[in-house]
């Protein structure tokens, strides 16, 4: 299963349309908040793509899940914005919050910082802020054989 994960494009959605556009092949798009308005357009644009999302902290008045629970190609994904976790501060909360649902691959974002951390059998993955000068997103190959995380930035 071929993931896209985004996040924080707060209506700047120009590079996330241009990843969607470049990685055909991806099987889901993932979006993890902040800019759900950019996620419904990305959604119209390609319907061919398999599309989950999760409100972020600045998406008030959207009808959409705090997080979500995905179990895709044998991969169960745990996904949230992470305010609600304190990943600014530190990952214990989202780590616990993953192991407890029994994930092996967490997605979250907020902190517009990449990252990918393994931890004992659970893969941590942000995939940064998809706007700005340093926009970034996460490309996953997950399966039941194992997961490979690539951090992609702008060029």
């Amino acid at each position: 299963m071929k993931l896209l994960v985004f996040s924080d494009t707060h209506g700047m959605s120009l590079y996330m349309q241009e990843a969607i556009a470049r990685h055909r092949t991806a099987d889901a798009v993932i979006f993890l908040g902040d800019g759900a308005r950019d996620f419904e357009t990305m959604r119209a644009l390609f319907p061919q793509h398999a599309f989950y999302a999760v409100r972020g902290n600045c998406d008030l008045g959207i009808d959409l899940p705090d997080e979500l629970v995905l179990d895709l190609d044998g991969v169960k994904i745990f996904c949230t914005h992470g305010h609600n976790y304190g990943v600014k501060y530190d990952y214990y909360r989202i780590n616990c919050a993953a192991r407890s649902r029994g994930a092996g691959l967490a997605l979250f974002g907020h902190t517009h910082q990449p990252l990918e951390l393994y931890d004992n059998g659970l893969y941590l993955v942000n995939p940064g802020s998809a706007s700005g000068y340093r926009a970034s997103y996460a490309w996953i190959d997950a399966s039941e054989r194992g997961i490979l995380t690539n951090i992609i930035y702008r060029k």
